[in-house]
């Protein structure tokens, strides 16, 4: 389960930096939700990682 959230973690932190890299390439006209819901995930992900330590 630590494994999973881990690689959650790391694969919703990529989808973060692609978001942003979205958003900044459309210089900020599409939704920053893009990039900020991945990064709730990868917030949620972490925490759940850090807590089953």
């Amino acid at each position: 389960m630590k494994k999973t959230a881990l690689a959650l973690s790391v694969i919703f932190i990529i989808l973060t930096f692609i978001g942003a890299g979205y958003v900044l390439y459309n210089r900020g006209q599409v939704n920053a939700g893009y990039a900020i819901i991945p990064l709730v995930f990868a917030l949620a992900s972490i925490a759940f990682y850090r807590n089953r330590k």
